[in-house]
């Protein structure tokens, strides 16, 4: 089985990468990773001005597509609950594919205008225009996202309590998991061994 930094530094290592008309237009690597019960997306701004929209436009159709929640802090997009890097790869590409990429040409070089309440997108390198139709759901594509724990997966816990038998506690998600051995206060790392409904039994490693 990879450990832990093994399969951290292979997500991570994922980026969209764009076919245009005669070169190849390449997003920067997208940087995340899991902290609790959020993903942190480090490099979103640099990837935000890469596509060259604004923000909210950006991150609404992230929120959107994703089923979640999130914010901007500084250069970074804080996403409610946990999402792998190929997941928010995917909503990228969906994006510049859909509000960046010129159809006709295939070059990046657009720009969104609104004409009577019609979002249009138009190319600065050909000078063609398409009308961009609103979006009512999201795409039947996008994978659903990843449960917060999984069987015979290892994470790194914070304790929060002993229970009465001694076990420690800890929460992820809605999971509540079991842990042996432990002390509240411990961060360690664990296995999942089994989950029940919200429950979770896991053995420290």
């Amino acid at each position: 089985m990879e450990g832990y930094d093994a399969l951290l530094s292979r997500a991570i290592s994922k980026r969209p990468d764009f076919e245009t008309s005669g070169e190849r237009f390449v997003v920067p690597k997208l940087r995340t990773f899991i902290e609790g019960r959020t993903t942190i997306w480090e490099n979103f701004e640099e990837i935000r001005e890469t596509l060259n929209r604004e923000a909210d436009h950006f991150v609404k159709f992230l929120l959107k597509e994703l089923g979640t929640a999130g914010k901007v802090e500084g250069n970074r997009l804080i996403l409610q609950g946990r999402f792998s890097s190929e997941m928010i790869s995917s909503v990228v590409n969906a994006y510049f594919e859909e509000f960046v990429r010129c159809a006709e040409c295939g070059r990046p070089d657009t720009k969104l205008i609104k004409y009577d309440r019609i979002m249009t997108l138009k190319c600065d390198a050909c000078g063609a225009q398409r009308s961009i139709q609103k979006r009512k759901q999201r795409s039947s594509s996008m994978p659903a996202p990843a449960p917060a724990i999984e069987e015979g997966k290892s994470y790194e816990l914070r304790i929060d309590a002993v229970g009465k038998k001694g076990d420690g506690i800890a929460k992820v998600d809605k999971f509540t998991i079991f842990v042996p051995g432990v002390r509240s206060g411990d961060i360690v790392k664990a296995r999942i061994n089994k989950i029940d409904g919200n429950l979770a039994f896991a053995s420290k490693e």
